[in-house]
């Protein structure tokens, strides 16, 4: 399957991080809401999809990974663009 927006644009976050700052290790995580999954029906409006893309140790070491990510869970920002 062929990655589509979201994903390729979280994957190229994390490559750019990598390449230009040298930073070895990265996780970033992508959340955004989807008018395409209102104009199918989703019953529910604030419905969004999150993406991660994980470089070196973070993709290795799953302790790591797992602390960073409930961390985030816990302290979401929402940005709203109205």
């Amino acid at each position: 399957r062929r990655l589509q927006v979201q994903e390729r644009l979280t994957k190229q976050i994390a490559e750019a991080l990598t390449c230009c700052y040298g930073i070895q290790s990265v996780i970033v995580v992508l959340e955004a809401s989807h008018l395409c999954m209102v104009a199918r029906g989703v019953e529910n409006l604030s419905s969004s999809t999150a993406t991660v893309a994980v470089t070196g140790c973070f993709a290795t070491d799953i302790s790591a990974k797992v602390a960073f990510l409930q961390k985030i869970s816990t302290q979401r920002v929402k940005i709203n663009w109205a």
